[in-house]
């Protein structure tokens, strides 16, 4: 049989990528974490990991079984909450970007109020790569970002929800056919900006960039009063826009994947309890008339 305790390590030593840093996570002596691992790698009889200097790389092997390990951690710590009649209580510290906030926040603290009246929720608006940064410092319990591919870092996020990422325009307005695209998007670090920017290139569609700003309500302040064309994913769509398509000579982009990201310095009932009623709520929600 497998060990949970094995697991909870393997998973710590993949978020973070290094045995010194998943031993202080799971409270054990590094030679501890790395003795768990041979008996682990033993159990499977395969090798999981590849070390690169200081860090430690996942093999085939490792990704396969870091699937299910994750999976037979959070079953175990579910299984035992059943069973743990005390109320979920405490403070949980959610960080999320505007736009997420705007579109997901109201169903969800509705619905994690109603099933936790006890809980508190502080929540912290910021772009999602300050959110990756408060998140490894311990300032935030749990995240709603955007998943991006780094292959320089480990992936400590689950990716919960995907939709395509769209062309949008104000549906009273043609600024899509001026010869200079003029563009209203996110701040410099924005994964969406950086995709429409690529596309534009890629078609060389001449464009300029007319408003930035990291807050969703101002670009699409922009899109509605018919200045400029942005980019938005399908849940984020508002009356008033009209979405552009490949017939109207704009390139598909790529899809929008949202994700969650826990912190690994602590985890509680409370934490758990509200990352389940995210992945609930963005499960069930429904997409805007605007995209139809």
């Amino acid at each position: 049989m497998l060990d949970l305790d094995q697991l909870r390590t393997f998973v710590a030593i993949a978020e973070y990528g290094s045995f010194t840093r998943a031993a202080e996570v799971v409270h054990k002596t590094q030679s501890a974490v790395s003795m768990q691992m041979r008996r682990l790698e033993e159990r499977i009889g395969r090798p999981i990991f590849v070390r690169e200097g200081r860090m430690s790389r996942l093999t085939e092997d490792g990704e396969k079984l870091l699937h299910y390990a994750r999976r037979l951690v959070q079953l175990n710590d579910e299984t035992l909450a059943v069973f743990d009649e005390t109320e979920v209580q405490g403070c949980v510290r959610l960080g999320t970007p505007d736009d997420y906030a705007d579109r997901f926040l109201p169903e969800i603290l509705a619905r994690f109020s109603r099933s936790n009246p006890k809980a508190e929720v502080s929540v912290v608006c910021a772009p999602t790569s300050n959110l990756i940064d408060l998140v490894s410092a311990n300032e935030l319990d749990v995240a709603i970002i955007t998943h991006v591919e780094k292959p320089d870092r480990p992936q400590r996020d689950e990716v919960i929800r995907r939709e395509p990422l769209l062309w949008v325009v104000s549906a009273r307005h043609a600024v899509e056919n001026e010869d200079v695209l003029p563009l209203a998007l996110g701040r410099g670090t924005c994964n969406w900006r950086r995709a429409a920017l690529s596309a534009l290139t890629s078609i060389q569609r001449e464009h300029r960039l007319l408003y930035s700003s990291w807050n969703s309500t101002a670009v699409g302040a922009a899109v509605l009063a018919g200045l400029a064309v942005s980019v938005l994913p399908e849940s984020a769509l508002r009356p008033g826009m009209r979405v552009l398509s490949e017939a109207d000579g704009f390139p598909k982009l790529p899809e929008c994947e949202i994700a969650v990201m826990r912190s690994w310095h602590q985890r509680s009932r409370v934490t758990e309890a509200l990352v389940e009623h995210i992945i609930s709520s963005l499960d069930n929600l429904s997409v805007p008339l605007a995209a139809e």
